[in-house]
């Protein structure tokens, strides 16, 4: 197998970028890209730092992130896993990528930009929800703002294909299989929806 290792190779096998995807670019929120940011309760934040990368989804109950200005998003750090992946690669590197999506809409809204995290009290308390707050809050500057071809949701019919996921195995099952059994299993399973309920802010 032969790997394409230069720029000039990787771009000899595709056309010229149409005009539309270089002048769908904004550098700050304009009102439409703002609303369709707004309307998203769904986005998958990537960052990159020593150990490699990372991708992780957040999610809300109303609009995912918040407007400090044209230039600024913030994006609450809910109760997870404490893994901290995401935001530990923040700290070492503030590049990150959001992907906004909306249920039923085949585009996909990205944002490029510079992120730092805050324990701030004020902006925490913006957040607030059945009396708790986020830990954290990353405090994102926007570099750039643009759509997502809509093909690949179109190709994987994301929201009208059918419900493969009633063959697909449980978390409980995952994690006995990666822990040799020592965790998880049906127990984590009928135990998870009565914690996550008390546990989701």
């Amino acid at each position: 197998m032969v790997f394409i290792e230069d720029i000039e190779t990787l771009e000899g096998l595709y056309g010229t970028p149409g005009a539309p995807s270089l002048r769908k670019v904004a550098h700050s929120l304009t009102p439409l890209y703002r609303k369709w940011i707004m309307t998203s309760r769904l986005c998958i934040l990537s960052t990159v730092g020593p150990e490699g990368t990372d991708g992780s989804p957040r999610g809300d109950d109303g609009p995912v992130v918040m407007e400090l200005d044209a230039d600024t998003l913030a994006l609450p750090d809910w109760r997870g896993n404490n893994r901290l992946d995401s935001l530990r690669n923040i700290v070492r590197d503030p590049r990150v990528a959001l992907m906004f999506l909306v249920p039923g809409s085949n585009n996909v809204v990205r944002v490029n930009g510079k992120a730092r995290l805050t324990a701030d009290a004020d902006l925490r308390a913006r957040f607030e929800k059945n009396g708790k707050q986020p830990a954290t809050v990353a405090v994102i500057e926007i570099s750039e703002i643009y759509t997502q071809c809509a093909r690949a949701m179109m190709r994987a019919r994301t929201w009208s294909a059918g419900d493969e996921s009633a063959d697909l195995p449980t978390m409980g099952e995952i994690l006995a299989e990666a822990s040799a059994g020592e965790e998880g299993g049906a127990r984590y399973d009928s135990d998870w929806g009565a914690r996550a309920a008390k546990t989701m802010w």
